[in-house]
């Protein structure tokens, strides 16, 4: 099973880069068509390295920086401080079965004991 999954994904990621190759190739054909670089009409895909070594990412005209984006996602997620009805349900019910199979198990004991 563990083969099969390890194949499935290596095969979802070929496909995944081959969709990016293949929007690439589409956006050269359509600069060709054209005659003339269009500024209005970026790449799919474009990575370059900037001044001070960093390599900055843009997938469909969007810049891709991780370190920002979970800075600022950790930030929310710390100021969110939400009531989650669920947890709290599942905390109680987890706490009230370990009380009563302690319960259970102490009075086993005891009455196999005495």
């Amino acid at each position: 099973m563990a083969k099969f999954i390890l194949k499935l994904l290596f095969l979802l990621m070929v496909l995944f880069v081959g969709v990016f190759i293949g929007m690439e190739k589409a956006h050269q054909g359509m600069q060709g068509m054209k005659g003339y670089e269009d500024t209005a009409l970026p790449p799919p895909v474009h990575i370059n390295e900037s001044e001070d070594g960093k390599m900055e990412a843009a997938l469909l005209g969007n810049e891709i920086n991780h370190a920002e984006e979970l800075a600022q996602k950790k930030k929310e997620l710390e100021d969110l401080e939400t009531f989650n009805f669920f947890s709290s349900v599942g905390k109680t019910l987890a706490s009230s079965v370990k009380a009563a199979a302690k319960f259970l198990i102490d009075f086993f004991m005891n009455l196999f004991k005495g």
